[in-house]
Order: C-alpha cells, then structure tokens, then sequence
C-alpha cells in the first residue's frame, strides 16, 4: 500500500481514480507505478508540460525525459481503443532508483481522448493550466459511471483551489520517509541512571591503542545502533559509542573529549556534548558517511571543515576537500557568469569562506603569512557545482555537502555514489529551512539519508541542538 492510499481521506478500500498533475512526474517519474491497483488519469495538458520541461540539463528535465519514456514505454503498441479503455499498469513495469527494485502496478492508466467540461467558476483566479486540470477532474468527479476521483497534486496552492470547489485532492507522499520530523533520528540515546538497574551491572572493559571499550548486555541494549552516541545519567556520567551490537552484547567505546585547546582540532575545540559526538563521527577513519543537522549557528560546517583541514594537511588520510552545496535554483544551470567554474560558485560559498577566516585566524601572523596560509587551503579545497556531478568518481577526498536539506532523494543518491574508495561524505543541513519548491521536512533527501543510514556500520548522524554562533543569534532563533 502507498503513502497515498494510507494518507486517504477515504476509509474503505474500494478502487479508486486518481488525476496526475504535471508536478508528480517530475518530483517522482515512477510514480505512474505507485498507486498499486488504483487507476491513473492523466489529462492532455499534462503531456504538453512535460514536453515543455524536458529539454536542458537540470532535475526537472531529466525528470520530465523518465517520465516521458515510461509513458512511451505504457502507450507503444497500443491501438486508440485500447487507449481509450485503459492501458493494464501490470504488464509494464517501471523502476525504482532509490530501492533498485522493480515497480509493478494492477491498475489502469486512462490518457484524455476527448474534450471533458470544464465547468469551474470564470471568476477563478490562476494559470489556465491548472484551472484545466481543476475542471477535467471536477468532470470525471460528477461521471456517476467512474469510482471515486481524486488529484493527485504538490501545488499547493492548486490543492487549494481544488479543495475550495469541492475536488478531494491530496499531497503526493510516497517519498515522504517519516510521518513526522520529530520523529527523525538524533544520534544520541539518553538513558538515565536507572538503566544499570534493569541491565547487566557486571560491564567488560578493556583497552586497546588508547581506546576504552565495554561489553554491555540485556534487553534494551538491542535497540542500539552503529555508531549511535550513548548518555547514561543525568550529567552525562558515562558516555559512549556503539561500535558493534550482536547476540551477546553491544561492544561500545569511550568518547574522546574535544573540549580543551590541547585536544581541539585546527583550533576548534567542541563547546557541547553534540558538537563532541560530531567531531568523533568527523575524525573517524571508519565512518564513511556522516550526517549533521542543526539550525544555523550550531557550527555544522566550521566542525566539518576543521576535521577535514586536520585530516587533509596534517595526517593526510584524504588529498584534498571538495565542498559543493545545493543553490536554491538547485539543479539549474548557474548562469553566464565570468569564469571558471569555482569562481561561478563563489557566490553560493559565502559560508566556506567565514569559516576559512575563523580557521585561519593569527594575530600573530603579518599579512604576508596570512595571505600563504589563504593560498595553501584554497589549493586543498576545492569548490564544485552539483551541475557537474553526474558520472564522477572521487578517490580518496573529504566531500562536503552543504544546504543538503535542499536535495530530493534520487539528486542525494547521486552525489553520494559518487564516493571513490578512501572518500569520506559529509552531508550538512537544517530541515527547517528548505528552500526547493515540493519538497518539505519529511520528503527532503537530507531526511532520507539519515533514516536509510541509520543501520549502517560506516555511518554517523548527529543532530546539533545548541547555538553557539552569539548571544544574538541564539536570542533570535529563539523568539522570532
């Protein structure tokens, strides 16, 4: 059953007609093969749309060609009266990039062959193509022959326009990963002193290359994940990190503690229990994937660039760092603008370069070694446009992505298969601010990642709760 089905304002399961908008096919081209055995509509218009969306290099154009050809792939070999009485879904079969499976519907999928009323108030304000597929479906609704008719919309205005004359219409949510974003996972386990009353009190512990670890057994140990940070007592007495849970026990390590200068990494020392569990997850070797979401100013990208300098110039675990960031014309071309290709970017990496200048602050160094030390990073970081991603195999670098927050699911598998052997993926964003049109907290691919990476043993999430930009800033996100 899909997200549709289940999110229905309908409470039996009889079959149903639903009507496309254009903006489905684009957001999610297989889904012409999600609505299980439910019947598909699609109105004239709609085609004319995708044909308008398909030339160029962005998402949306890629979209609008997959969605094309899998129309093309439904109507071949098909005759008008076939058309007209419905093509059978099952006997085409789509594809899901994210899963790798295949997509099988049992219903039909009817196109427009004939003109169908379009009996909506003149006064109507809006795009005439949306009022034409307001009135096509208001039209299949009042046809006592067909079962029950909704659209299927991410406009939300179009949703509405289409509730305010009475046309059930609903968001498409198949690629919605959680129900609720509070529901998303944090990285961190709080569990009060209580716990060693109900669980093993007698914990194995050993050390090995200057690392504490410890056995723990019992039953709500189970529920523990890779590399999910744990806090036992109100202060934080013990703190640890899950590194492998079996049939016998979670083995868990001691955090190490970057609070002081001594241990501060390029000078950043962390200034809460958060950003500490971000820098073990950034400097560790063996988790290849990393994921931080906080609001701005919990220090997400000053965190990720001070372990990736460290990692970069002084062990040299990675050749160089790669920062790249969704723009919120996302996927678009990035204009006409003079130069190279970081020099076009250069606008959308204000952030890097504030970071850079806390990073490689010296008062005691003369303009001369300010301006060497300036030159020696810019020549290990380098800056690239998502535009050019596609086909792209990076071996052995310490990846940035920044604003991910902005990306759907299928633009961050993307990025993220680019990964050579050695490289190390750093995903960074707020949920709260999406910028990308149809896309919302619980659809966005920043989202997706953190709940499909969850289980991994080479992954790390941790999500930033403490402002530590100003006084200022910390008072702003707070009251306005």
């Amino acid at each position: 059953m899909t997200e549709n089905e289940e999110n229905s304002l309908q409470d039996d399961n009889e079959k149903r007609l639903f009507v496309l908008d254009t903006n489905v096919l684009i957001h999610d081209p297989s889904a012409l093969f999600r609505f299980s055995e439910h019947d598909l509509f699609l109105p004239m218009i709609v085609l004319e749309e995708l044909d308008n969306n398909k030339k160029g290099h962005s998402e949306v154009a890629r979209n609008a060609r997959q969605a094309s050809r899998f129309l093309d792939d439904i109507t071949s070999n098909s005759t008008p009266e076939e058309i007209r009485n419905g093509l059978d879904l099952n006997l085409r079969v789509g594809f899901d990039e994210d899963s790798e499976e295949a997509l099988i519907a049992s219903g039909k999928l009817f196109l427009q062959t004939e003109h169908l009323g379009t009996d909506i108030p003149i006064s109507l304000p809006g795009q005439k193509n949306d009022n034409y597929i307001l009135g096509i479906t208001l039209a299949l609704q009042n046809d006592p022959k067909l079962p029950k008719v909704s659209l299927i919309s991410k406009d939300i205005n179009l949703r509405i326009k289409a509730v305010a004359i009475g046309i059930q219409v609903e968001d498409y949510n198949n690629d919605q990963v959680l129900d609720d974003v509070n529901l998303l996972y944090s990285g961190v386990q709080n569990l009060p002193n209580t716990f060693w009353d109900t669980n093993d009190k007698e914990v194995d512990s050993w050390s090995e290359e200057g690392h504490t670890f410890h056995k723990i057994t019992g039953d709500e140990v189970k529920k523990w994940l890779p590399n999910q940070f744990i806090t036992i007592g109100d202060n934080g007495d013990f703190e640890a990190i899950v590194r492998s849970n079996t049939d016998d026990g979670v083995i868990v390590e001691q955090v190490r503690h970057y609070y002081s200068e001594k241990q501060s990494i390029w000078g950043i020392s962390a200034r809460n229990k958060e950003q500490n569990y971000a820098l073990n997850l950034l400097m560790d070797p063996e988790v290849d994937f990393v994921s931080l979401v906080g609001q701005a100013g919990t220090g997400k990208t000053l965190l990720a660039l001070a372990a990736g300098l460290n990692q970069v110039m002084d062990e040299k675990i990675y050749q160089e760092i790669i920062m790249t960031r969704a723009t919120i014309s996302v996927g678009e071309d990035i204009g006409f603008l003079p130069g190279t290709e970081e020099e076009k970017m250069a606008p959308w990496m204000g952030a890097l370069m504030d970071n850079l200048e806390v990073l490689t602050h010296n008062e005691d160094a003369g303009e001369w070694g300010k301006q060497a030390t300036n030159d020696l990073l810019t020549s290990r970081i380098k800056i690239r446009s998502l535009n050019f991603m596609r086909g792209r195999t990076f071996l052995n670098r310490y990846i940035i992505l920044d604003e991910a927050q902005n990306l759907t699911s299928k633009q961050m598998k993307t990025l993220i298969t680019r990964a050579g052997p050695g490289s190390k993926i750093i995903c960074l964003g707020n949920i709260a601010q999406i910028d990308t049109p149809y896309l919302t907290e619980t659809t966005s691919g920043l989202t997706f990642v953190v709940d499909r990476f969850r289980r991994w043993e080479h992954s790390g999430h941790i999500t930033l709760k403490r402002g530590e930009r100003s006084r200022l800033a910390d008072y702003a996100s707070d009251v306005l």
